[in-house]
C-alpha cells in the first residue's frame, strides 16, 4: 500500500483524511510492514464506506485488513440509527461467523497419550466440509424457534448447560430476531445443516496454551500456561449467506431509491430507518441466533467426544464472540453517549473493563477476545481494552487475514504435503478435502504474531495467552 497517502498518528495508526465524497477520514491500525503488505484495495474499500450517509467518527480497519465484498475484511463502521443504513456487504456473507473456546481442565500431556484416537474420533463425530450435514431435521416451526432462541434453543434441547448462556455474546439470544424476514430458501438451505463446521476456514481445534503475557488476566480467564483448550470456528452456514444474497440484491434498488449514490455496487445498503433496513436487521439477528445455537450443538458433540476419550475431562465455556455482525451499542463520541449501529466484518467485538454487557467475573479484566490461527500456526487469547473503547468501538481484529487467495494456495500447495509436514510438527490435521487443507495452508496467511502485535501496541486489545495446535479438525 502507498503510505504516502496517509498521516501517522502513531506507529500504529494511519489517516487517510477525507477527500471526494468521503464524510469521515479511514483510520488503519497496523504497523508499517502491515501497511505496506496490504493491497491498496483496503484504503479504496474502506474510503467508499467513509463516504456513506451517517456514518459516525472513521472508517475503520484492523490488522489483518483485506480486500472483500464491498467492505474491507477487517472493517468496523458505526452509524447513526435516523441519518445511517445498513450494510448486508458490511456484515459478510457468513453472518455471526466467530470463535468459541472451551476449557478442558487437562494439560498438553494427557492429549497427547491419545492424540490420535482423539483426532479420529472427533473427525467421525463433528460433521465438517461442503454441504455437510448434521443428524438434526427441523421442521418449519422448529426452524423458526432456533431462529428466535440461538444457544438458549439449543441448550433447552439437551445441547449443554445452561452455565454456557453467561458466556456468550447477548446471553446465548440475540435479541429482535425476526424469521418472517428469512427467505423461504435460506431456512431449506439451513434445515439439515444445524451442528456443522461447513468449510473454508472453520475448524475445530484443540490446543495447548504455549505462552502467557498476563498471568493475572489469564487466571481470571481459568488458563494457565500447559492447559489445553478446544476452539470451535464456524457460522451460521448456508442461512447466513443466503440471507446476505438476498438483501444485497434488493438494498442495491433501495439504495439508489432513498438517492445513495453507492461508489460501489457492493456497498449496497438500505437506510436504518427504513422497512428494508430494519427487516434485514430483523434477518441478520436471526442468522447470529442460528450461528450461537450452531456452535452451541457442536460444544456438545465436542464434550461427548471428550467424556469418550478423556472422561476426567470438563469442558466449561471460556467465551463465545462473533465477527461478522450489525450490533446497536451505546458508545461515546465526542464526550456524548449515543446509539449506534456498529458494523464489524471479519472484526471482533473487544469491550473494555467494566462493560455491563460482561459476565461479572470478565468486568475487572475485560472481554476475552478469541483470535483464530490457521492450522499450523498459532492462535490467540486477548482481552478488550478502554482504549480500545475509544479508538475502534470496542473491536480488534479476528484472526490472521489471508495474504493469498484460495485459488494461489491451491495451485502452490498440496493437501497431502501439508497434513505430512504438519503431522511432523506433532499437529494432526482431519479433514474431508485435501484440496481445501492447500487452501487454508498455514502460508496462505499473514503472520498472526505480527497482526496480534499490531492490535496490542495500538491499544485495540492486551495479549493474555498465545496457543498452538495439536489437533484440527478441518472443513
Amino acid at each position: 500500500m502507498d503510505l504516502s497517502r496517509f498521516e501517522q498518528r502513531s506507529e500504529y495508526e494511519w489517516v487517510s483524511p477525507p477527500r471526494g465524497r468521503m464524510r469521515v477520514p479511514v483510520v488503519i491500525y497496523a504497523s508499517r510492514d502491515l501497511m505496506q503488505a496490504m493491497d491498496d484495495k483496503v484504503l479504496e474499500q474502506a474510503a467508499n464506506v467513509a463516504a456513506l450517509p451517517g456514518i459516525v467518527q472513521a472508517s475503520y480497519a484492523m490488522p489483518d485488513a483485506h480486500w472483500g465484498y464491498g467492505f474491507p475484511i477487517g472493517g468496523v463502521a458505526a452509524f447513526d440509527p435516523e441519518a445511517g443504513v445498513v450494510s448486508a456487504g458490511g456484515v459478510g456473507f457468513d453472518i455471526s461467523c466467530g470463535v468459541r473456546t472451551l476449557l478442558t481442565g487437562l494439560r498438553r500431556e494427557d492429549i497427547l497419550r491419545v492424540q490420535t484416537r482423539l483426532a479420529d474420533t472427533l473427525f467421525a463425530r463433528i460433521p465438517a466440509g461442503v454441504g455437510s450435514t448434521g443428524e438434526l431435521r427441523l421442521s418449519a416451526q422448529e426452524m423458526d424457534a432456533m431462529l428466535k432462541g440461538g444457544a438458549r434453543w439449543a441448550i433447552e434441547r439437551g445441547y449443554g448447560s445452561a452455565s454456557d448462556l453467561t458466556r456468550i455474546e447477548e446471553g446465548g439470544t440475540m435479541r429482535g430476531a425476526d424469521p418472517k424476514a428469512v427467505s423461504e430458501q435460506a431456512c431449506k438451505r439451513q434445515r439439515d445443516e444445524m451442528g456443522t463446521l461447513g468449510s473454508g476456514n472453520h475448524y475445530l481445534e484443540v490446543q495447548h496454551v504455549a505462552e502467557v503475557f498476563d498471568a493475572a488476566v489469564a487466571a481470571d480467564y481459568g488458563l494457565r500456561a500447559g492447559d489445553v483448550v478446544a476452539s470451535i470456528h464456524c457460522g451460521s452456514r448456508g442461512l447466513g449467506h443466503q440471507i446476505g444474497t438476498d438483501f444485497l440484491r434488493e438494498m442495491v434498488i433501495a439504495a439508489r431509491e432513498a438517492g445513495i449514490d453507492l461508489p460501489d455496487r457492493e456497498l449496497a445498503c438500505a437506510p436504518l430507518a427504513s422497512p428494508l433496513g430494519q427487516s434485514y436487521l430483523g434477518a441478520m439477528r436471526a442468522a447470529i441466533n442460528c450461528a450461537l445455537a450452531n456452535r452451541q450443538i457442536l460444544t456438545h458433540l465436542t464434550r461427548e467426544v471428550f467424556r469418550e476419550v478423556l472422561p476426567e475431562a470438563h469442558l466449561p465455556l471460556l467465551y463465545d464472540v462473533s465477527h461478522n455482525t450489525c450490533k446497536e451499542e451505546a458508545h461515546e463520541v465526542d464526550g456524548r453517549r449515543r446509539r449506534l449501529f456498529v458494523h464489524r466484518k471479519g472484526a471482533t467485538r473487544a469491550f473494555g473493563p467494566g462493560h455491563p454487557e460482561l459476565p461479572a467475573e470478565f468486568r475487572k479484566a475485560g472481554q476475552p477476545v478469541l483470535i483464530g490461527g490457521s492450522m499450523g500456526t498459532a492462535s490467540f487469547i486477548l482481552a478488550g481494552s478502554a482504549t480500545g473503547m475509544e479508538r475502534a468501538f470496542g473491536s480488534a481484529c479476528h484472526g490472521a487475514g489471508r495474504a493469498m487467495s484460495r485459488h494461489e494456495a491451491g495451485r502452490r500447495w498440496h493437501g497431502r504435503d501439508v497434513v505430512d509436514r504438519l503431522a511432523e510438527r506433532g499437529i494432526l490435521i482431519r479433514s474431508p478435502s485435501l484440496r481445501g487443507v492447500a487452501e487454508e495452508a498455514p502460508l496462505a496467511y499473514k503472520d498472526v504474531s505480527s497482526v496480534v502485535d499490531a492490535a496490542d501496541a495500538a491499544g485495540l486489545a492486551r495479549k493474555i495467552a498465545r496457543l498452538e495446535p495439536l489437533v484440527c479438525i478441518k472443513g
